[in-house]
């Protein structure tokens, strides 16, 4: 859970929101980032230690090491407060990943650490830098933080006894740049410079921030934070209210294209099980007591930004500025909220009364910054050969040629089933076509404001689940009583009911502009290249004809005619031959 209590003071916040505005608003040029720091790249996930004190060995934290190691995460931050069992969750996390040839360090959370305790820091540092685990910059141990501005750098490394690559999330315009080796941005989203999303007060993009972070390292490594995502809803069952959004959308997708251009030295992801923020990455089931985010996290799982994310880590560390040429096997993933942002839950969320709001995070009602959400299907396409990709969302249904390499694409979100088919030659490609396991709806699902995404993917992951330490808050301050403590997302992908409805072809050679309407308008398009794409990273390449409406898995759907109709795509068992079109065609 991550308060950022630090940017709730107003002179902080307002030097913090000067520098960003005054920034450049494109990336770094390459030269000032050390010719893209293109030697010796990491991964980093921020792993909160603060809601594992349920783990009781080292092997609690096998499966977070592995899981991130195969998609080419090198370390995870431990980011640390001043709980009780925070020493016995870090001597599991260091052994676990020694174990599993992994590294971590440890990052100090400014909520609960001060700026004068820089010697017990140094203590804290010396007593797991000599792991097998720790990750080491030459013979420096790696120490980093959450916030941390004024701590006395020199007095915590005599403390250490030892070399220490200090890289904080020091501010530009706050922090000493000189004292330390490599700085840590936190704000990945798009922001008005006051912790909150863009308003008419101000507009701060992530690239801003890179370009500030740019010039006061003034060439030291810089590491470039990545996030998917950020809701929260906090309401006054606990102790720490607040309920905002930041605008995320596709911004996975697009961060991740920002730092194949930007090419830092180091990438954290932000974060691999904050689920209080709804910025996790991993797994669901990663276990982890319930801080009171199950009510907008549970059946929500994030595993299919785990595999859009595996090419972009190997392109990055290749120092490649496309994924395309990473991408070695298809798949698509997709992402969108389970309502419509015109949902009303007024009458009973659990936000639309007075809490504590010492923080300034807190709003009654709505998450602030709803408006700034799209309310849109995000499907991004990872192929290796083009086609053509159908997405039905509820009777919004349009089709997208998608090229070889990397796409994005967005359709309007309908209530109902969700479902994607992948065709080529007029035909579903096997485990590229299917229905998602969450409906759009218009109930609001525990009586709340939920502005968390549900992720899915083709092939489809296992079905990841919340264990039983991590949803036992769900009913706690809840204003109805149809939500329990259980998992109830399904476990089975139903079948796709979609029969067609207002389709578009984005025609060849062309690229998307816009998106269809609520109404499924067409899409504005312009002539280009073969392949292009837009600054939003949307792309369309010529691909096979066809537009498929209907998937068809077995011949009894098809009887007595056996052959395909318009709009049909075959998806049915592997070696059975494919039925002709009843058109000729």
């Amino acid at each position: 859970m991550r308060s950022l209590q630090f940017l709730t003071n107003g002179a902080f916040a307002s030097a913090l929101f000067s520098v960003f505005a005054s920034a450049a608003p494109s990336v770094p040029r390459a030269d000032a980032l050390e010719a893209r720091q293109s030697s010796n790249r990491l991964v980093f996930a921020h792993f909160m230690i603060g809601i594992v004190g349920d783990r009781t060995s080292a092997a609690d934290f096998d499966a977070d090491m592995q899981r991130a190691k195969s998609i080419g995460i090198d370390a995870f931050a431990l980011n640390i407060g001043v709980d009780p069992y925070t020493d016995t969750q870090l001597t599991y996390a260091y052994q676990s990943a020694a174990n599993n040839n992994m590294k971590v360090f440890i990052s100090f959370d400014f909520n609960w650490w001060n700026t004068g305790q820089a010697t017990q820091i140094g203590q804290l540092v010396a007593q797991y830098a000599s792991s097998p685990a720790q990750l080491m910059v030459g013979n420096a141990a790696f120490v980093s933080s959450f916030s941390g501005d004024g701590v006395d750098v020199d007095a915590m490394q005599a403390a250490a006894g030892r070399a220490i690559f200090f890289a904080p999330n020091f501010h530009p315009g706050q922090g000493d740049f000189s004292k330390v080796d490599a700085a840590l941005n936190w704000l990945a989203w798009p922001n008005n410079g006051n912790n909150k999303a863009p308003d008419a007060g101000g507009n701060v993009t992530v690239e801003q921030g890179d370009s500030a972070y740019a010039s006061a390292l003034a060439g030291k490594p810089y590491i470039a934070p990545a996030s998917a995502w950020f809701s929260t809803h906090y309401g006054p069952e606990v102790s720490y209210s607040k309920n905002w959004v930041f605008p995320s959308d596709a911004l996975w997708y697009t961060r991740w294209n920002e730092i194949l251009t930007l090419g830092p030295r180091f990438v954290e992801i932000i974060t691999w099980n904050d689920y209080g923020e709804s910025h996790y990455i991993g797994p669901l089931s990663s276990k982890h007591t319930d801080d009171g985010s199950s009510k907008w996290v549970n059946d929500m799982p994030h595993d299919g930004w785990l595999d859009m994310v595996k090419p972009f880590i190997a392109a990055y560390k290749a120092g490649a500025t496309s994924v395309d040429n990473y991408i070695t096997n298809d798949q698509i993933v997709y992402w969108y909220r389970q309502n419509l942002k015109s949902l009303d839950c007024s009458a009973t969320d659990t936000c639309e009364v007075p809490a504590p709001n010492a923080s300034g995070n807190y709003f009654e009602g709505v998450p602030n910054g709803w408006q700034d959400m799209q309310d849109s299907v995000f499907v991004v396409s990872l192929l290796k050969e083009a086609g053509q990709l159908t997405v039905h969302s509820g009777s919004n249904s349009q089709a997208f040629n998608v090229p070889a390499g990397a796409s994005l694409n967005e359709v309007a979100m309908g209530l109902g089933q969700q479902s994607f088919i992948l065709s080529r030659n007029g035909a579903a490609v096997s485990g590229l076509s299917g229905a998602s396991l969450k409906d759009i709806t218009g109930v609001c699902n525990c009586g709340i404001y939920n502005f968390n995404a549900y992720v899915g993917a083709l092939p489809s992951d296992a079905v990841d689940q919340l264990g039983g330490d991590g949803i036992t808050s769900l009913p706690i301050g809840l204003h109805v009583s149809t939500c329990a403590a259980t998992a109830s997302l399904r476990t089975v992908a139903p079948s796709i009911t979609a029969t067609g409805g207002p389709t578009v072809t984005a025609p060849a050679g062309s690229k998307t502009t816009t998106v269809a309407g609520a109404g499924g308008g067409t899409p504005t398009t312009t002539p280009s290249s073969p392949k292009t794409t837009t600054s939003a990273g949307v792309t369309t390449a010529p691909a096979p004809s066809g537009t498929c409406l209907t998937m068809i898995t077995a011949s009894s759907q098809i009887f007595p005619t056996n052959c395909l109709s318009k709009g049909a795509c075959w998806a049915g068992p592997v070696g059975q031959s494919t039925p002709d079109h009843c058109d000729g065609q």
